[in-house]
């Protein structure tokens, strides 16, 4: 029953912007719920209420915002690993990505591991720094579509957005 309600819920990509040090251990737990174990690792939520209650409980640690589906065929492509870790190929990446982003398989169900594991950010996070909130030009919290741009630099990967 659940799976039905979330086949057509919008995916937020999450990424973890700080480290460990002096973090409480429910919100320890809830990041590695999410799985992100480090920082710069990024992963891909459904928007319902259950993930969103673990995202706000750790906003103090992590940025997030609606992922462009484009975007994420090319991170899984270039940073989407199996088990083991070995690379995904060009098709298994645009098929997997688009299953996903419809709802009909999980980061399970297809033998992909459910982090990626990006580099900081292209010329840094925003100014405020990474204790800030994106409202006062830090790097935490909800950022709406704006995490694509975010993402692309992580990747590493040219985006069209970053033009205007």
């Amino acid at each position: 029953m659940a799976e039905q309600k979330t086949k057509g819920a919008m995916k937020i990509a999450v990424v973890r912007v700080r480290g460990e040090v002096r973090v409480r251990n429910d919100i320890r737990d809830t990041l590695k719920m999410l799985s992100l174990d480090r920082v710069n690792w990024m992963t891909v939520i459904d928007n319902t209420p259950t993930c969103m209650g673990m995202v706000k409980k750790a906003k103090d640690y992590i940025t997030w915002g609606e992922v462009d589906a484009q975007l994420f065929e090319s991170i899984v492509e270039k940073w989407g690993r199996k088990a083991g870790d070995a690379k995904l190929s060009k098709a298994e990446a645009k098929e997997f990505s688009k299953k996903l982003m419809a709802g009909e398989t999980t980061f399970k169900e297809a033998g992909v591991k459910s982090s990626f594991r990006l580099h900081p950010p292209s010329r840094g996070y925003e100014r405020g720094g990474v204790k800030q909130h994106v409202t006062l030009g830090g790097a935490l919290g909800s950022r709406g579509k704006d995490i694509n741009i975010l993402l692309a630099k992580m990747a590493g990967i040219k985006s069209e957005s970053k033009k205007a």
